[in-house]
């Protein structure tokens, strides 16, 4: 009867019903936090700490076990060094990997063999393949182009002031922009030296070269002077190409 009665005035006061339900909950909570239950906040320290003891374990688990029994086991080759070499020889064209390697080329040249000696389709009686070679379009053009200016410039005539300077070659129908006064040289008697002048596309003088040997000072000073002249550029319809022409420099006496 004392123990009904005391039952019954615990569980009907307000305060020791709120405090039982308290210590319920945290015996709850306690509960949930010690089995690692979703439900249950984990601090982040307490987290590392359990990685911290799960990785221990395992380390201790995988030194504790012999992992070679899970690699597998290859043929080791013989040891031929201590047999002739006849032997030898013998020994390794009869292993297994040098037969196997011996199939694998002879499967490739076999292979090669068939597409050497592939015959060419036949072309078709309905519709014949014209055989003769075709010629790129664009370098047909470029050779028709070239081949227009070089007969238009081989159709000009040459001009007079060239004429008069005796200039033969390409470079007779070339205009001259520039040509300074050949400087005063003293000599014994009237020389002429004839050299070959060779002219870039812009007009500028490439070099120039003794058509026929003479005097050295000479040819050194019709050179320096040839240097110095100055022609027409090659209008863009021509072939932009070096031309050359042959000029006599007379030095008469003073």
């Amino acid at each position: 009867m004392f123990v009904a009665l005391s039952s019954w005035f615990l569980f009907s006061t307000p305060t020791v019903h709120i405090r039982i339900e308290q210590k319920w909950k945290a015996l709850t909570r306690a509960t949930k936090h010690l089995l690692g239950w979703k439900t249950a906040e984990v601090s982040p320290e307490e987290k590392r700490i359990r990685e911290e003891v799960i990785l221990k374990k395992m380390e201790e688990a995988s030194s504790q076990r012999d992992w070679r029994v899970f690699a597998p086991e290859y043929p080791r080759p013989k040891k031929l060094d201590s047999l002739p070499e006849a032997e030898r020889g013998k020994a390794l064209t009869e292993s297994q990997e040098f037969k196997e390697m011996e199939k694998e080329l002879t499967t490739y040249l076999k292979k090669k063999e068939t597409l050497l000696n592939r015959e060419p389709p036949l072309p078709s009686v309905q519709d014949p393949i014209d055989l003769t070679r075709q010629q790129d379009k664009a370098a047909e053009k470029i050779v028709k182009k070239l081949l227009e200016g070089k007969e238009k410039g081989a159709q000009e005539k040459p001009l007079e002031e060239n004429l008069s300077l005796g200039i033969k070659g390409p470079l007779s129908s070339r205009k001259i922009l520039e040509r300074p006064n050949l400087p005063a040289v003293k000599v014994r008697a009237e020389v002429e030296v004839e050299l070959t002048i060779y002219v870039l596309p812009d007009g500028m003088v490439d070099r120039v070269t003794p058509s026929v040997k003479g005097d050295t000072e000479l040819e050194r000073i019709a050179i320096q002077y040839l240097k110095q002249w100055r022609f027409s550029p090659l209008p863009q319809d021509q072939p932009q190409v070096e031309q050359w022409g042959t000029i006599p420099i007379k030095f008469k006496l003073q």
